[in-house]
């Protein structure tokens, strides 16, 4: 399907956004930043387009948006350490947005921020570089004599990449935990709920065989009180015959006097 004026706009101002953000900017420019909220606006038409692209196509649109958006807020952050681990979090799009280069276009600039922030670490515990005449001196000195601190402050650089490399490792393995704990939360409850239906079942169950059982006893007693009730009364039937033959038997056989 043929990409329409707006894709073919938003893909425009994302390869304006990728070339702004490879080069090295001033701190007081502000057109990356408007680029890239304009990006956003355009892509949350575009999702809401009639010939909008395929899911796969949107999802890297969003990716690569995202990732321009985390370079910016990386370069707010204090210090360049900070932006370093900001950095290493971005995750960069997956494929060219023009279909020229053969590495992404965000791959690239998520490369080239990363070599500059580490750059600048180590430029921060190296020292910063002095402008006065005496201090270029004195640099070109401590540049001739101190070669062991550079390599102390190169290994220093190495033990901070390691820290936030071991804090990483360390947020990742508590993320694991706190899933893995819920994995086991949830099937215990999950065998809990499972157990309290099979009692309710089984209770269910239950109620139903005593019910049908309490039918069953029901009927029999009723019988029984009907059977009870048949022989009392030729019982009784049979007591007023006798008394009624012997109260003839005794008028014949005792006749009245006169």
């Amino acid at each position: 399907m043929a990409a329409s004026r707006l894709e073919k706009n938003f893909l425009r101002l994302l390869v304006r956004c990728e070339s702004m953000a490879a080069d090295k900017r001033d701190e007081k420019d502000w057109r990356l930043e408007k680029y890239v909220e304009a990006l956003q606006e355009m892509l949350t038409e575009l999702k809401k387009h009639l010939s909008k692209p395929a899911p796969e196509v949107l999802n890297e649109y969003n990716r690569k948006v995202e990732f321009m958006k985390g370079l910016l807020e990386a370069e707010k952050l204090p210090n360049p350490a900070e932006k370093a681990l900001a950095n290493q979090l971005l995750a960069p799009g997956r494929t060219s947005t023009t279909g020229k280069e053969r590495v992404s276009a965000t791959k690239t600039v998520h490369l080239q921020t990363k070599a500059r922030y580490t750059g600048e670490m180590r430029s921060e515990l190296l020292g910063g570089p002095s402008h006065s005449v005496d201090g270029s001196d004195s640099g070109e000195l401590r540049k001739r004599s101190g070669m062991g601190d550079e390599k102390q402050s190169a290994s220093e650089l190495d033990a901070v990449l390691h820290h936030h490399h071991n804090v990483q490792e360390r947020l990742a393995e508590e993320m694991l935990n706190l899933a893995r704990n819920l994995k086991n939360n949830t099937l215990a409850a999950q065998n809990v709920i499972k157990q309290d239906n099979q009692t309710l079942t089984h209770s269910l169950r239950m109620a139903d065989q005593n019910f049908e059982k309490l039918k069953v006893e029901s009927e029999r007693l009723e019988q029984h009180t009907k059977k009870s009730v048949n022989w009392l009364l030729w019982l009784m039937l049979v007591v007023v015959c006798f008394i009624f033959i012997s109260m003839i038997l005794f008028i014949r056989i005792f006749p009245k006097l006169r």
